[in-house]
């Protein structure tokens, strides 16, 4: 039940945090599986270029702005042109190697209402469906919620784009809505689907997160012994 004024009329819960939140380190994420380093065009550029033409039919671009790129200077001068700033803040996901193997970035950081957004994920097919995707997922949430304070936590996709709906509400994102029309790119119309984590669900969602991630849940051969199961 929602507390009431002095009117009677229904109001929202106190703030439990203090606001504005920091803005988000320019630092490395660094887990079990994976590293989450700032972007770097110079250090990254040949290796995630590698990495997405993997995609050779180009799947992995139909969702984003931008993209296919023709050729490795034309990736590079997208990079350079947009990925070095601090919103978006772009991170390069690299596998145990150091092997660029993705990207995703923090956007729309809005440190006075203590809201930060998730988004141009991009998955090369090695990073596609592996612990490595989960827990750069997860280590960017605990960099929002652990290390931040922040009282929510945002996923938006196009709405036609399944996988990535069907990614969110698998990490602990409860849906909240469609916008219609919302933009536009690519010469069409887009829908935005819109998921959020809030900070009083984030324990309960960690908690998941940290069962699945235990390396006693995988098998000799990598396999999952139990699902991610969040229930936010």
């Amino acid at each position: 039940m929602s507390p009431t004024n002095a009117l009677g009329q229904p109001i929202g819960a106190p703030l439990t945090v203090t606001l504005p939140r920091p803005r988000p380190t320019i630092t490395p994420m660094i887990g079990r599986t994976v590293t989450l380093a700032p972007t770097d065009p110079a250090a990254h550029a040949q290796g995630l270029f590698d990495a997405f033409a993997a995609d050779s039919d180009n799947r992995i671009w139909t969702y984003l702005p931008y993209g296919p790129f023709a050729d490795l200077a034309a990736f590079r001068a997208w990079m350079e042109a947009t990925c070095g700033g601090n919103d978006p803040l772009f991170h390069t996901i690299l596998d145990a190697q150091g092997v660029p193997v993705g990207i995703a970035s923090f956007l729309r950081i809005d440190p006075g209402a203590g809201v930060i957004e998730v988004g141009h994920i991009n998955y090369s097919p090695r990073l596609q469906r592996t612990v490595m995707a989960t827990e750069g997922m997860f280590l960017m949430m605990s960099r929002v919620f652990d290390e931040l304070g922040y009282r929510r936590y945002e996923w938006k996709c196009d709405a036609l784009n399944a996988p990535s709906r069907r990614a969110a509400e698998r990490l602990g994102f409860t849906y909240e809505g469609t916008f219609r029309q919302a933009t536009h790119y690519k010469g069409r119309n887009r829908d935005t689907s819109w998921f959020s984590i809030i900070d009083s669900k984030w324990p309960q969602i960690r908690a998941g997160f940290q069962r699945w991630l235990d390396p006693a849940n995988f098998d000799p051969q990598g396999h999952q012994r139990q699902p991610l199961q969040i229930r936010p």
